[in-house]
């Protein structure tokens, strides 16, 4: 079975940084696609990036294009995301996702596109 476990998140000023970690478990991390997506209080969950299982092909959102950036490290299991120039609008629970689908057509941008989910992890920026 699949289990993803992130860490990372916490409590930052307006304009700082924060790095997440997701961690996979089994044996197939380098066949997954990756995904982090957020849930602000109140609203739906947004797709934020993605990156293929070659490990450097990445789609990112508009609206944190720029200052977050996912990258992946194989022989740790592990994903991560790392956000710089966080907003108060930034803050939400984010959560890591896998899937075994792999396409070099199409990104995987919506939520029933990944098959596992971690539990979230807390990011709160303060203004």
């Amino acid at each position: 079975q699949v289990q993803l476990v992130e860490s990372g998140g916490g409590l930052v000023q307006a304009g700082g940084s924060l790095r997440l970690s997701c961690v996979v478990s089994g044996r197939t991390f380098s066949t997954y696609t990756m995904g982090w997506f957020r849930q602000a209080p109140g609203k739906e969950r947004e797709f934020v990036t993605t990156i293929r299982w070659l490990g450097s092909n990445t789609y990112t959102a508009d609206s944190v294009k720029g200052r977050f950036t996912i990258s992946r490290d194989t022989p740790k299991n592990t994903v991560y995301l790392q956000m710089n120039s966080l907003q108060p609008e930034d803050t939400a629970v984010y959560y890591c996702a896998a899937t075994n689908q792999r396409s070099l057509n199409i990104w995987l941008v919506k939520e029933d596109g990944y098959d596992y989910w971690g539990q979230g992890t807390q990011v709160t920026v303060s203004s």
